[in-house]
């Protein structure tokens, strides 16, 4: 490697690293914060560049923001550069909820209550409803995107299985596909595809889960698990939030719902990606295997929740400016996002309804929908106020 490129490999990672530790507030803070330090500061990218490839990373699968990142990696210096900034970018946030998911399960095991997080929970579950609240007046364009919306909140709240989220997802890409005479016609261009990186996502897909049937093994299953959720979340950290609730607490009970809302609530406190979660699940759901264990299940579910997205952005990265001309695939957007909405508003239900009779927690969540909606206040300065009362209390 020439030393000028060597030199500006390690700068490039080296801001990626400043935005891991000072990127609060999620992707649209995040893609402001790109802004200035990629486009204003290093001129890696146009910002019109920098735009298109956020709007190609929010209509794939997977966490957005990181996404853009690592494909701008991918951009400057191919793969492996890639995957360097895949690391350096997610390994902040996934430190500190690894940590947090171990000082949970030590506190736990000393007896200590979880009652110092418990402004935390409710305050989570009003993260949770403004999120929601903000991607529905985005995406939400017309009565067939609010009647999709409403379907898919109906359906995942009454069928609260992890099985119902692809097939939600997938119905309402497919019903507003159908429309697509209403999209402006555009010039198309013959489909060069490299089968690659699609083929690696799939045949990890396929194998993992093959191999967590055969082998009954915890760290197999939830490589899987994490990499199922992965390859099917549309919508960034607060559309994952339903998936991992159904299929970590409400179906394998590998977390109580105390611990689930304690971990969202911190991860709106903390810098870098909300996907981040995914490492404070697997400390705990392997608890049981000591702090080994623990490590290993933050590791294998970090992995298993990144990897689809850079696999993916790989691989349409390539041929998007042509894939993007068919009036079929920009249909389709519109009921996924409509679908993802409506999972995010089951969520909300689902963990708003044990706190309905307590009038105290009803407060709080209120108190933080209008704290994020009428004011600057920073999400995470919020979330440690409720920490904070919550020692003092």
């Amino acid at each position: 490697m020439a030393p000028v490129r060597k030199i500006r490999y390690l700068i490039f990672l080296k801001d990626v690293l400043i935005l891991a530790f000072t990127t609060f507030g999620g992707p649209q803070v995040h893609l402001a914060m790109m802004f200035e330090r990629f486009v204003k500061k290093r001129a890696y990218l146009t910002e019109a560049e920098l735009l298109e490839l956020n709007a190609l990373c929010q209509v794939l699968p997977g966490p957005t923001s990181t996404q853009t990142v690592t494909a701008l990696g991918f951009k400057i210096g191919g793969p492996n550069l890639a995957y360097l900034t895949l690391l350096v970018w997610c390994l902040p946030a996934v430190s500190i909820m690894t940590a947090f998911g171990m000082l949970v399960d030590h506190l736990q095991d000393q007896h200590q209550s979880l009652r110092f997080a418990r402004f935390i929970q409710p305050m989570a579950v009003g993260f949770l409803i403004v999120a929601g609240y903000r991607i529905a007046r985005k995406v939400i364009q017309n009565q067939s995107g609010l009647v999709l919306a409403i379907l898919a909140a109906l359906t995942a709240f009454a069928f609260r299985s992890p099985y119902v989220t692809p097939i939600v997802i997938l119905a309402g890409g497919i019903t507003t596909s159908l429309t697509y005479e209403k999209q402006t016609v555009m010039e198309k261009q013959p489909l060069r595809i490299e089968w690659a990186n699609f083929v690696l996502w799939l045949g990890v897909l396929i194998g993992v889960a093959v191999l967590g049937a055969v082998t009954q093994l915890l760290p197999v299953r939830l490589f899987e698990n994490f990499y199922r959720n992965g390859s099917l979340v549309f919508g960034g950290g607060q559309v994952l939030t339903p998936m991992l609730y159904n299929e970590f607490v409400a179906f394998k009970h590998y977390l109580t719902r105390e611990e689930f809302l304690s971990g969202l609530g911190l991860v709106q406190a903390i810098p870098g990606p909300v996907f981040a979660f995914a490492s404070y699940i697997g400390a705990l759901s392997m608890r049981n295997e000591g702090i080994q264990g623990q490590l290993l299940g933050s590791a294998v579910s970090t992995a298993g929740i990144f990897l689809p997205g850079t696999f993916l952005i790989f691989f349409v990265y390539r041929f998007w400016g042509q894939l993007k001309r068919y009036r079929a695939v920009r249909a389709s957007l519109e009921g996924i996002n409509a679908a993802s909405t409506g999972l995010t508003a089951a969520a909300a239900i689902a963990l708003f309804e044990p706190m309905a009779s307590q009038w105290h927690m009803v407060a709080v969540v209120l108190g933080t929908i209008l704290l994020l909606e009428l004011t600057k206040i920073p999400p995470f300065v919020l979330i440690l106020g409720g920490l904070g009362l919550g020692l003092l209390f």
